[in-house]
């Protein structure tokens, strides 16, 4: 085998072991104002998408987002008050659980989530660990 053969790498997939929870979330009555004031103006059929991304000063962070529904498999749906709220089975561990909030305050305003399963969390509610 010549020095030529040697060196050539290639990366197998890692397969992961996905661990999914069913999803149980909690809505202040303040939140519940803000979702529906925002769905007002949104498209028949669109949901409230609460996600995690990577990021954050704490290492993730809270999404939500005004989406249309997901069509796909490995969605939770959660009825709250005629807002539907979905999670991808992929964060059902992290957000099951939480409560969804709504903060007035001088410096803004917006959603907070109160999460049991966070180790840490970021003073802006929106950074967790």
């Amino acid at each position: 085998m010549s020095e030529d053969d040697c060196g050539t790498t290639f990366a197998l997939p890692v397969a992961e072991d996905l661990q999914i929870v069913p999803v149980t979330i909690d809505v202040t009555d303040d939140a519940m104002a803000a979702m529906e004031g925002a769905m007002a103006n949104a498209e028949e059929g669109d949901v409230l998408v609460v996600s995690v991304l990577g990021g954050g000063c704490s290492g993730f962070m809270y999404d939500l987002q005004i989406q249309s529904r997901p069509e796909e498999d490995g969605w939770q749906f959660i009825s709250c008050d005629g807002v539907t709220i979905a999670v991808h089975d992929r964060d059902s561990v992290q957000l099951s659980g939480i409560t969804l909030d709504f903060v007035n305050s001088l410096m803004g305003g917006g959603f907070k989530v109160i999460n049991p399963n966070a180790q840490r969390a970021c003073s802006c509610g929106k950074s967790f660990r």
